[in-house]
């Protein structure tokens, strides 16, 4: 392990240890399933930051539970979510491709900092994914026919 590695460890509170992989991770997603007043529907507590390149297992297998438990809708909680890279913009797409592509459901991202919405402007998803400003709005797009 390298000296720089061992330091943002050390000292980077959003690089949480996730037990189910036994190491760091610079993003750390929980996975919820919820009941809805017309269906079912999953929440995603997304907290740190998408290092790009890394973590790479570790959303894949979030993408793997997630697949498992068959949502429909799914409501992406930004709130705690520091900055968005290449990885993330990776992972909310495969969310996307997974929810509403082969599912025809529907997946809304609430919460996000200045930083992260601007860059899914950018990018271009903020096009057919819809953002919301906060959860309570978020369930409500969410539900929304």
């Amino acid at each position: 392990m390298s000296e720089t590695t061992q330091i943002r460890e050390d000292t980077d509170p959003n690089c949480r240890l996730d037990a189910g992989y036994g190491a760091r991770a610079a993003v750390f997603i929980e996975v919820e399933q919820e009941q809805g007043p017309c269906a079912p529907y999953c929440v995603l507590r997304i907290r740190g930051r998408f290092a790009t390149g890394a973590d790479l297992d570790y959303l894949s297998g979030k993408l793997d539970q997630i697949r498992r438990l068959r949502a429909a809708r799914i409501l992406a909680d930004l709130t705690e979510l520091i900055s968005i890279g290449s990885t993330g913009i990776s992972f909310v797409i495969s969310l996307y491709r997974m929810v509403a592509q082969e599912s025809g459901g529907r997946l809304v991202l609430a919460g996000a900092n200045t930083l992260v919405r601007e860059t899914l402007k950018l990018t271009g998803l903020s096009k057919f994914i819809p953002l919301a400003d906060d959860l309570d709005s978020g369930l409500a797009r969410l539900h929304a026919n």
